[in-house]
């Protein structure tokens, strides 16, 4: 069953498996807002506290349905949400966290979600072209007026994590890690411990591929995130499933299926982590919760472990670019 997890050292507390939202309304296949509500209100029984948007997703239209969700059930729920995009006619068209834009966009946020308050509000990336302290400045003052509980950033880099600490005390870096994707290894998670920040895994199946559902990139229609994916292309795919395989055989010696695998691997990295599986669909849902029962053994976990990187980039180049790293 799931537990509460510590979420960096300023006094968030949130389920120790969160739901990622963004597949119900934004980049995965055609949206179902009905399933997907239903699926919330599940995840709400089941003990999910954290539920996981950001206003580009739809753009806007994934926070209105989460708000929708949470009519009447807001106390249940430990909301986190993104800005940081300027977006025109429904599209991205670049950052923009100038502070004038932060507080434009959190006023925003708080109206679709029908709340008065965020309970932790991230950068969604980087934008270069502000100083990371003016923007957490902006961010703090959300703090002070009570809109905003906990700060934090998305795939931000090591120098940025830094200044940005030195402003106001940030609660969690969100960005992609699992068993497909292990970059914040090295530097990044050492760092998020000496500070006190935990984590909070985006895509941590690897985009379905860890499911053994994914398909190879030109199968998906246009629009869906997938056909751009260079992991599901051509030789990268290829070699991504014999990846994907050895997940599967792993979880068969365990009796688990492989995103419970994936998702077991990751919480035993560290009680500071806490994963926010994506799903529309309450099947899925329950699968993925019932990863928190799963026990892997210690040769498991060392093969886990020891696994060969995926081929191919995360992103395509222009996504890259968004990275702070």
């Amino acid at each position: 069953m799931l537990t509460t997890r510590k979420l960096g050292r300023q006094g968030a507390e949130v389920s120790s498996l969160g739901l990622g939202c963004m597949g119900m309304s934004h980049a995965y296949g055609v949206p179902n807002d009905p399933e997907s509500i239903v699926t919330i209100h599940r995840a709400l029984e089941l003990g999910v506290t954290l539920f996981d948007t950001a206003e580009i997703y739809g753009p806007f239209t994934n926070e209105e349905l989460l708000g929708r969700a949470l009519e009447g059930r807001r106390e249940q729920a430990f909301i986190a949400t993104k800005f940081g995009f300027r977006i025109e006619n429904g599209k991205s068209i670049g950052t923009d966290s100038r502070p004038e834009h932060v507080r434009e966009a959190v006023e925003g946020s708080l109206r679709r979600l029908a709340t008065d308050h965020i309970d932790l509000l991230y950068q969604h990336r980087v934008d270069k072209a502000v100083p990371i302290e003016d923007t957490v400045g902006a961010m703090s003052a959300l703090v002070r007026e009570g809109k905003v509980r906990f700060l934090g950033l998305s795939e931000a880099g090591e120098d940025t994590l830094t200044r940005a600490h030195r402003v106001h005390p940030i609660t969690a870096l969100q960005s992609e890690y699992s068993l497909w994707e292990r970059n914040l290894e090295h530097r990044i998670i050492p760092l998020l411990r000496r500070l006190g920040i935990g984590l909070v895994p985006f895509a941590p199946l690897g985009r379905g591929f860890l499911t053994g559902a994914a398909q190879r990139a030109e199968t998906y229609p246009e629009g869906d995130y997938r056909r751009g994916d260079p992991r599901l292309q051509g030789a990268n795919f290829d070699a991504n499933v014999r990846l994907a395989t050895r997940v599967r055989e792993i979880a068969e010696t365990l009796g688990a299926t492989p995103s419970q695998v994936a998702l077991a691997w990751l919480l035993g990295r560290g009680e500071d982590i806490v994963p926010i599986p994506g799903t529309k669909r309450r099947t899925y849902l329950e699968e993925n919760l019932a990863a928190a029962d799963v026990e892997l053994t210690q040769a498991a976990r060392a093969e886990l472990d020891a696994l060969t990187p995926p081929a191919g980039p995360r992103y395509n180049p222009k996504q890259m670019a968004l990275v702070d790293r």
